[in-house]
C-alpha cells in the first residue's frame, strides 16, 4: 500500500474514533462544560501524540523519554473507545430502566464517575504491567522423543524506539541463566530500519545455548528490508530458519528443527512460507515447527509435532484480545490441536506501540519438552 494512503487511512480511524468518544461519552457526562472542554482538548492532543510517535517510530530521531511519552496515546485512545461503549450501553439501558427519575439521575451519576474512574484506572494499571517481563514455564510431551530438551523461546521483541540494547541486555542475561539447549526467536525480532538497530540487536550475539539461536522472520520483517534483517542477523551467529529444518541433539536422540517464512509473503509476493521445502529431507524423529502466526497451523496437515508460534501479543491490551480471536485460532498457552499436532503460543517479549499491557503480560518461556509416556 502507498505510504501516504496507509497513514491517511490510518489517522481517519483515530479520528473517528475520537469522535465517537467525544459524541458519546464526554457529551453525555453530566459535568460542566469547561471541564467537557478540557477533556475534548485532551483529546486533541492525543491525538496531536499519535501523530508525533509514528513520525518518531519512521522518521524523526527523539529522545527515547519523548518518544514514551509518545507512544502512550494510542492505547489511551483505544482504552477510551473501549470504556466509551460499555459506558454507551450502559447508559442506553439506564434510560429504559423502570425506575424513579431520581434514582436514575443518581445511578446516571455513579456510571459518569465510575467510567472515568475505571478508564485511568486501566491505563495506569497497563502501563505498570508492561514493565515486567514474566518468566512462562510449560513442560509438552512429545511422542518419540528420546531425551529431554530445554528450549527457550523469545518472539515479538520489536526492537524500535523503547526495545533497546538495555532491554535486550537484560533479556539475554535472564535466558543466559535458564542454561537451555537451544534458543528460538519466532518472528518480529526487527521493527524499524536495521541500520538503527544494530547496536541493540548486537546484545544477542551474547545469548547462550547448547545448540545455538534460531530464528524465522515475523509480519514485521518485511515492512524494513526483509533481506537485509535476514543478512544483519545472519551475521551475529544466529541461524536463521529460511523454509529449512536443522536436527538438534545427538543423532538419533534428537529432534527436527524446522522454520518457514510468514504468511504475509504471500501478500508481499516474496519470502514466502513453502512447508513442503521446509521438512525436506528431515530425519526420522519428532519434528518442531517454528512459525511466526499461530494461523499457519492450518497449513500443516502431517509431519509436525508442536508448533511454536507469537504475533498475537496475547492481545496485549486486554479487550483487543476479542479482535485478535477473529483472525487467529489461539492467541496465547498451550493447545491440542489435533491428535497428533499442539501449539504453544508465545504473548511477545516485548509490545508494539504503546508501552502498555493489560491481563497479556510479555513473556519469556522456558519449554521443557519430553518423552510422551
Amino acid at each position: 500500500m502507498n505510504p501516504i494512503l496507509f497513514f491517511t487511512a490510518f489517522f481517519g480511524v483515530f479520528i473517528l474514533l475520537n469522535m465517537y468518544i467525544s459524541k458519546r461519552l464526554i457529551a453525555k457526562l453530566d459535568i460542566k462544560t469547561t471541564t467537557k472542554r478540557y477533556l475534548r482538548i485532551f483529546l486533541i492532543i492525543n491525538l496531536l501524540g499519535i501523530i508525533g510517535y509514528m513520525s518518531g517510530r519512521y522518521y524523526l530521531n527523539i529522545p527515547n523519554w519523548l518518544y514514551f511519552m509518545l507512544s502512550l496515546p494510542i492505547g489511551i485512545l483505544f482504552l477510551l473507545f473501549c470504556t466509551t461503549i460499555i459506558y454507551d450501553i450502559s447508559r442506553v439501558l439506564l434510560s429504559f430502566a423502570p425506575i424513579s427519575e431520581s434514582r436514575r439521575k443518581f445511578f446516571k451519576k455513579s456510571l459518569d464517575i465510575s467510567s472515568l474512574t475505571v478508564a485511568t484506572t486501566l491505563t495506569l494499571r497497563s502501563i505498570y504491567e508492561a514493565r515486567f517481563v514474566k518468566l512462562e514455564r510449560v513442560t509438552i510431551k512429545i511422542k518419540d522423543l528420546k531425551r529431554p530438551y530445554k528450549i527457550v523461546q523469545l518472539s515479538d521483541i520489536h526492537i524500535s524506539g523503547l526495545i533497546n540494547a538495555k532491554f535486550i541486555k537484560d533479556i539475554v542475561k535472564r535466558v543466559n541463566a535458564l542454561k537451555p539447549d537451544i534458543v528460538v526467536i519466532t518472528g518480529d525480532l526487527i521493527d524499524i530500519d536495521i541500520d538503527h538497530a544494530k547496536d541493540t540487536l548486537q546484545e544477542l550475539k551474547s545469548l547462550n545455548s547448547k545448540y545455538g539461536t534460531f530464528f524465522i522472520v515475523g509480519n514485521h520483517e518485511y515492512f524494513h528490508n526483509i533481506t537485509k534483517i535476514i543478512d544483519r542477523v545472519k551475521s551475529i551467529g544466529i541461524r536463521v530458519l529460511e523454509n529449512e529444518n536443522v536436527y538438534i541433539g545427538e543423532d538419533g536422540k534428537g529432534f527436527n528443527l524446522a522454520g518457514v517464512y510468514d504468511i504475509f509473503g504471500y501478500r508481499a509476493k516474496t519470502h514466502m512460507p513453502d512447508l513442503q521445502k521446509a521438512l525436506l529431507a528431515k530425519k526420522d524423529s519428532p519434528t518442531i515447527l517454528l512459525a511466526h502466526q499461530p494461523r499457519y497451523i492450518e497449513e500443516v496437515k502431517d509431519g509436525v509435532d508442536l508448533v511454536l508460534s507469537g504475533h498475537t501479543h496475547g492481545g496485549q491490551l486486554y479487550p483487543f484480545r476479542l479482535l485478535v480471536k477473529l483472525q487467529q485460532p489461539y492467541i496465547s498457552g498451550l493447545h491440542q490441536h489435533n491428535d497428533k499436532l499442539q501449539i504453544y503460543v508465545n504473548k511477545g517479549t516485548g509490545f508494539w506501540g504503546p508501552p502498555m499491557r493489560l491481563g497479556a503480560s510479555s513473556e519469556i518461556t522456558e519449554i521443557l519438552i519430553e518423552a510422551e509416556i
